[in-house]
Order: C-alpha cells, then sequence, then structure tokens
C-alpha cells in the first residue's frame, strides 16, 4: 500500500471547528466546537459563539468579553444529545473558559479536549485535569494518528 499525505482527524476536525467558527456572529473572537466519539466515526454535536436562536445575529453589548454571547462549547453541549455513558472528543479552536470547562466535564464521558489557541488564562487546564479529561493543544504538524481507529482505514 502507498502511504499519503492524508490529514490526521484530528486534523480533519480541528479544520471542522474553524470553518464552523465563521458563522460566529461575535465581534471579538469567533469560536467553533465539535463534538466527536472516540473512534472519530460520528460527529455528536457542534456550535459556535453567538446569540441565541431567533435573537438578532449580533453582540448584546461591545464591552470585551462581555458581549452576551453563548459560548461556542455553551452550543455544542446544549445541541449533544447523545447519553452520558458515550465517550466523546472534544475539538474547539480555543482553550474553553472556566464556566465551559466545567460544562464540558458535566456533559460526561469526555475523554480528550484538543484546542488550537490559547485562551487569556489556563483555568480550564485545571479544571481538565481535576477531572481525569486529557487536553492538549493542537499541533498540526504533528502526527496525531490514533493507532488502531486510524490504521484500519487506511486498509
Amino acid at each position: 500500500m502507498i502511504e499519503t499525505d492524508r490529514p490526521t482527524f484530528d486534523q480533519v476536525y480541528m479544520a471542522f471547528a474553524e470553518t464552523i467558527a465563521l458563522r460566529s456572529t461575535c465581534r471579538r473572537l469567533q469560536v467553533g466546537t465539535v463534538i466527536t466519539t472516540t473512534d472519530y466515526r460520528k460527529v455528536l454535536a457542534l456550535g459556535y459563539n453567538g446569540n441565541a436562536e431567533g435573537l438578532p445575529n449580533t453582540c448584546d453589548r461591545k464591552e470585551p468579553g462581555n458581549c452576551g454571547c453563548l459560548h461556542s462549547e455553551e452550543n455544542a453541549v446544549i445541541n449533544c444529545d447523545c447519553p452520558r455513558q458515550v465517550e466523546k472528543l472534544v475539538f474547539v479552536t480555543h482553550l474553553p473558559c472556566p464556566a465551559c470547562a466545567k460544562r464540558l466535564v458535566n456533559l460526561g464521558n469526555v475523554r480528550r479536549v484538543c484546542y488550537r489557541h490559547d485562551y487569556r488564562d489556563d483555568d480550564a487546564l485545571r479544571i481538565f485535569a481535576a477531572a481525569g479529561i486529557r487536553a492538549e493543544k493542537f499541533d498540526p504538524a504533528a502526527s496525531l494518528r490514533p493507532p488502531a481507529a486510524d490504521a484500519a482505514r487506511r486498509s
């Protein structure tokens, strides 16, 4: 078999998070979140930051950090209707804020959070560690292929 430069699933889902972030109507920061199964076969939910459904597609206020938008992780958790016992991976364009980190903990069975950009504080890392959730900064150049899940698809 000829080896190709196929993207890893981490690369695919991070690109998806970055693409869905483009739907954000927040003036300050566009953030996207994708929640998948641990075998990468199903997208369970996605979200981006913005106002609530049916409200104007704009921030409520101009104050940075207090614009009134729902966070992308919050929207993804709201949209995730799978049972708590299903193991999950989370791909998010930015390290979650502490409140969203707690929302992801409460979602249940999140095994890993992969984020691309740092947040202004790293309290989420301590929250994830305390909850037994692995958090790692996305490195697009790294080979993050899961040994079994991706190898099976290459054949």
